[in-house]
């Protein structure tokens, strides 16, 4: 991703636009073949010398214009005929955030790949589901990470519709008008880059596109941030169900020995901000003044290259969390087991009012077995038992079928094949 961004790619780029141009030219008789050849066959650049040149100018475009120059003799003449600098930097900007996607959706594959190995691995290991952070009813860990699997199944799929209205270039002059360059020239140095000319333009490429982009990125650097901060829930000393991954020889303090920290999920975390951050930027970006302003431009260098690059990192760490997570099955069972079967609840109040019970009375019977459960009187099926509301219209042994974990995990199979991860 980091060389997407480099000065060397970000240049030859401009070097494309600017010699494809010449070569559209020359194709509809514009400007001579033998100039546009000529341009093609010599056309060099050098960064050193465009940065020493900038220093004079003040001006990143011109500064390349007159190094190109330089390399080519004569027919230099025909560079940049018609063209404004953003024809040049609008254009290279969409096709380094095309690259860009195609990396990022590469990583989210590779991300789905992992998360749905291990949710089919543990798709039946029994857990507590937890809503308000307080024990609710049984899941199974494998459904935790099928939901992960389908939040990042969303993230690809707008990452690549996004994509379309990004890859979007424009080489229609100052003021977009096409005054000084045919729009057949546009449309011809579009195609080569793999880009769609802009239906319209103003002398720069419209920044709600790159709006869309960044509150995309910024979108799945919270899934990132939301699933880290799952596991990091899960680590707590007092729950323990998964760890992060502890090498030998890795410390989790300086001052304490014992340690084990989440601390990539933390890092994670922490990034997430930054790419939420840099989305308000690229949103403020969308106000210009009348056909352009400079404002976008100085902002545009840092949070483009900075979040493609991080979220990119973040979704490689992410894999890594993901595939390397120790998981404890025995801890689940442990922490399942904390509440003596009051996650069964539910169930018998369903079975009450099934059996004719009015739902207010069914469910005051119940909490109250609930209740004394809480206060550690016994398991919640033994006080629904004892329970004379709850006795009178269930058996025992119903009681004992509907505090059963096969009630809540008879569709799990059923959601995998939705998800296509049977």
């Amino acid at each position: 991703m980091s060389k997407v961004w480099s000065d060397e790619r970000k240049f030859q780029i401009w070097l494309d636009i600017e010699v494809l141009a010449c070569e559209a030219m020359a194709e509809f008789g514009q400007i001579p073949k033998n100039d546009a050849a000529e341009i093609r066959k010599r056309a060099r650049f050098s960064i050193p010398e465009i940065l020493e040149i900038e220093k004079r100018t003040n001006h990143d475009v011109i500064a390349f214009l007159e190094n190109v120059a330089a390399s080519v003799g004569p027919a230099a003449r025909w560079i940049h005929q018609g063209l404004t600098s953003s024809d040049i930097l609008d254009t290279t900007l969409a096709v380094q955030l095309n690259e860009s996607c195609a990396i990022l959706l590469a990583d989210l594959k590779s991300v789905r790949t992992v998360i749905g190995n291990q949710a089919r691995r543990f798709k039946m290991t029994p857990m507590i589901g937890r809503s308000h952070g307080v024990h609710a009813e049984p899941i199974t860990f494998g459904l935790k990470l099928a939901l992960m699997y389908d939040e990042f199944g969303r993230a690809e799929e707008r990452l690549t519709q996004t994509r379309e209205r990004i890859r979007v270039g424009k080489i229609s002059g100052a003021v977009g008008t096409h005054a000084h360059i045919d729009p057949t020239i546009e449309r011809a140095v579009c195609e080569k880059l793999g880009l769609k000319p802009a239906t319209l333009s103003t002398q720069i490429v419209q920044r709600d596109r790159h709006a869309e982009f960044m509150t995309t990125l910024a979108l799945i650097a919270s899934s990132i941030d939301r699933w880290a901060t799952e596991f990091r829930h899960l680590q707590r000393t007092e729950v323990l169900e998964v760890e992060e991954f502890f090498g030998e020889g890795q410390k989790g303090s300086s001052a304490m020995p014992h340690k084990r920290n989440p601390i990539t999920s933390e890092r994670l975390s922490g990034l997430a901000r930054v790419v939420r951050g840099n989305a308000l930027v690229a949103l403020e970006n969308v106000a210009l003044w009348h056909e352009r302003d400079i404002s976008h431009s100085s902002a545009e260098r840092i949070i483009l290259p900075d979040s493609c690059i991080l979220l990119d990192y973040m979704l490689t760490k992410l894999r890594g969390i993901v595939e390397k997570l120790q998981v404890y099955p025995e801890r689940m069972q442990q922490n399942l087991g904390l509440t003596k079967g009051l996650y069964f609840s539910q169930s018998i109040l369903l079975a009450l009012t099934s059996a004719g019970a009015e739902r207010k009375a069914a469910y005051e019977a119940v909490q109250r077995a609930a209740m004394k459960t809480w206060k550690g009187k016994g398991t919640f099926a033994e006080n629904a038992k004892r329970e004379p509301e709850i006795a009178a219209k269930l058996s025992a042994a119903e009681i004992d079928r509907l505090c059963s974990l096969d009630i809540h995990f008879k569709h799990v199979d059923a959601t995998f094949t939705a998800l296509g991860l049977e």
